[in-house]
């Protein structure tokens, strides 16, 4: 039973990108290398980002607001703009629109990193447990949700931009 919850959520997580990619034309101009390229772009810069904060920000214990510390993180999540800006520009197809090249690059890749990275290893963990429990089908929807903001966001900034 416990394997049968695991798959289920993993499916209701992951699947609905699978399906994505299949059900656009994504699928007919075969962008799936600029996707994988993509999810190793936001590997590397989800790994910047955890040296850059480890390094850089120091831990408080005290709940006061430390201004220079709130910038360094404003700064160092700017590490995300410069990944999917390269992303976008350097290794989409040429030949393809640029609605297309942001839903490769970002629901395609950057957007399944994100999942498999932040969900993945809790569904492993946890829904393989011997008690049934609500959070990791909340987590596959809250997944699903992200996708489809995401892909309102991609879909709106293709409209008006010119990379």
């Amino acid at each position: 039973m416990m394997v049968f919850h695991f798959f289920n959520c993993a499916i209701l997580s992951f699947g609905p990108h699978a399906v994505y990619y299949s059900g656009t034309p994504l699928s007919e101009y075969e962008t799936l290398g600029t996707s994988v390229k993509a999810a190793l772009v936001y590997l590397a810069t989800a790994l910047v980002k955890l040296v850059c904060l480890a390094t850089f920000l120091k831990v408080s214990e005290s709940d006061s607001f430390d201004p220079y510390q709130e910038f360094l993180k404003a700064l160092i999540g700017f590490i995300d703009v410069a990944g999917l800006y390269f992303a976008l520009t350097q290794l989409t197809h040429r030949d393809i629109s640029q609605n297309h090249k942001f839903q490769s690059v970002g629901l395609g890749g950057w957007a399944f990193a994100d999942s498999v990275l932040h969900r993945l290893a809790p569904l492993w963990v946890g829904a393989r447990g011997l008690e049934f429990t609500w959070d990791y089908i909340l987590q596959g929807l809250e997944a699903n949700a992200n996708m489809l903001s995401e892909s309102r966001i991609g879909m709106a900034y293709s409209k008006g931009s010119r990379i």
